[in-house]
């Protein structure tokens, strides 16, 4: 999705997202790694202005999605709705070469640059999902996850294994036995 920066004169423009996950090389990316699988398309919208020589983009994306609980192993699905607003700053031969550490403000974290006269948001939008995505998903927050002994899910049904706490940092020596001479 391409912005043509000369087409944002006073008035807002508005744009209408609705793309594959296709589209985004990122979210195939993850989608093709079994992180999690996208179930529909990207849908949102945009409202790109400009404010002296910025341009500011706001806008809201979001995309279903099939994860894989981390405690019980079980198939759910999810939805990411992601509010984002990011500055596009014009790119100049002397901010492209200076490469020293700086300092960066909350403006700063806000916004990206763009060279020529157009402003790819594909970039924008995948990485805003991307980060929306769970490393660690869960099915509920109340997830008991699986029995450590038999691998029942303890969702659906209790087991009758052992409840004490186990400590893994010395079992290998629970059966060691101390003979002396």
């Amino acid at each position: 999705m391409k912005i043509v920066v000369d087409h944002i004169k006073d008035v807002p423009v508005a744009l209408h997202i609705d793309e594959p996950v296709e589209t985004f090389p990122l979210l195939s990316g993850m989608q093709n790694d079994k992180s999690c699988c996208f179930a529909g398309r990207v849908e949102g919208d945009v409202t790109v202005t400009r404010e002296y020589e910025n341009i500011r983009v706001v806008g809201r994306v979001s995309v279903p999605l099939e994860l894989s609980c981390s405690r019980c192993l079980a198939d759910y699905s999810s939805f990411i709705d992601t509010n984002f607003t990011i500055f596009f700053r014009k790119e100049t031969a002397v901010t492209a070469s200076v490469e020293e550490e700086l300092e960066l403000g909350e403006i700063d974290l806000l916004s990206s640059s763009f060279s020529g006269d157009e402003i790819d948001l594909t970039h924008e939008i995948e990485e805003q999902i991307a980060m929306e995505v769970p490393l660690k998903p869960l099915c509920s927050d109340s997830c008991k996850g699986l029995c450590h002994e038999c691998g029942i899910d303890l969702n659906t049904s209790g087991c009758s294994c052992s409840k004490e706490p186990v400590s893994l940092a010395f079992n290998s020596l629970k059966d060691f036995v101390v003979t002396r001479k």
